[in-house]
């Protein structure tokens, strides 16, 4: 997943242009959907998630990894990825066509 930020109040997720193939994830705990180049059944939210810090110290807990984000969907082919790209960024925007 590539991270864009937008002035610092919010991040966007999206993929890079050429992607061939990606996932299309909802996360169960806050709502959000999201493309990521990373496929698998459950991943961590990029909203609400965190990955956790695997260097830890000899008095610290192992970090537990919550998966929130459901596999919606995979997205083939270029043209495709696109135009869920482009769908998902008018979304977020409020269908803002100038900020794209």
């Amino acid at each position: 997943m590539v991270e864009f930020e937008d002035g610092g109040e919010n991040d966007m997720y999206y993929v890079p242009d050429g992607t061939q193939m990606c996932g299309f994830y909802e996360c169960e705990a806050c709502g959000s959907r999201f493309l990521d180049l990373k496929i698998g059944p459950k991943l961590v939210c990029p909203y609400c998630g965190e990955e956790p810090d695997m260097e830890i110290g000899p008095d610290e807990e192992m970090p537990v990894v919550v998966e929130t984000a459901k596999l919606l969907q995979v997205v083939e082919g270029e043209e495709e990825v696109e135009k869920m790209d482009a769908l998902l960024s008018l979304a977020i925007t409020g269908g803002d066509y100038n900020w794209l």
